[in-house]
């Protein structure tokens, strides 16, 4: 079993809590709006080959709120100057939904110290047409359902009555994830226009029911994406780390294989 080490990190004026574990090379994991409270299965298996570093983003979880942050340009930058901060170079970046866009936004700005990008399920763009979700007419309940494809992992979740501690992280998850992506929804309208600049190896993963981010965002991700390659996963929901963690990390290990 990889031990995992909690750790705080101040930068910027802002500390933020972080999980790391394994050994080998570095990769960055950028959570989604539901946060990164705890050490997932699919955690555990990335640190058996690499130096996993799992922060909650400024704002979430145990990380503090800072004022300086307005949307998820601003977490763009702020990893951008944790990258530098922490001494990593040639990180794997992988994020999914908000972390996906948040990955996406790091990559058009500055590749220097990124190998590679993997994208499961990104926010951040809008496909004119194509009806997304939407997770603020959502109740919790609803949410967790219509984030998987199996709904038995939905029933396991939801029949676990959350604690004080844990319904407090939701809310202030919650605030800070209208406060980022409310209007305009879950995207960032000028992204697309920059997203030619990504210049390193990216791999698109997608799952083929998901209820939040049509898999038909997949596409638009790949075309606008210089020389991506996708991946969908069948019988799958939105969180294909979580509910198809197996076949998430061989897709990922394939990929890292091709981008050496």
């Amino acid at each position: 079993m990889t031990d995992v080490a909690e750790i705080f990190h101040e930068l910027n004026g802002c500390k933020v809590r972080v999980l790391r574990g394994g050994k080998g090379a570095p990769v960055l994991f950028l959570h989604g709006a539901r946060g990164a409270t705890s050490w997932t299965p699919f955690m555990h298996k990335l640190a058996e080959r690499y130096d996993l570093i799992v922060p909650e983003h400024p704002g979430y979880g145990g990380s503090d709120t800072p004022e300086w942050l307005d949307n998820v340009g601003d977490l763009a930058y702020f990893y951008l100057d944790l990258i530098k901060s922490l001494g990593l170079t040639d990180v794997l970046v992988i994020g999914n939904s908000l972390g996906g866009w948040i990955a996406t936004e790091i990559a058009v700005r500055n590749t220097a110290a990124i190998k590679s990008l993997v994208l499961i399920a990104p926010a951040g763009i809008y496909v004119q047409g194509v009806q997304r979700g939407d997770i603020f007419l959502w109740n919790h309940a609803q949410t967790t359902r219509n984030l998987f494809h199996d709904q038995s992992i939905a029933e396991r979740l939801l029949a676990t009555e959350p604690t004080e501690s844990e319904i407090d992280l939701m809310l202030k998850n919650n605030l800070m994830t209208a406060k980022l992506t409310w209007a305009p929804r879950l995207y960032n309208p000028d992204l697309c226009k920059w997203m030619h600049r990504i210049d390193v190896p990216t791999q698109i993963i997608w799952g083929d029911d998901d209820k939040l981010i049509p898999v038909a965002y997949a596409d638009a991700f790949q075309k606008l994406i210089p020389g991506s390659r996708m991946q969908v996963v069948k019988n799958c929901g939105h969180l294909p780390h979580i509910e198809k963690a197996d076949e998430t990390l061989a897709v990922i290990a394939e990929f890292e294989g091709e981008a050496q």
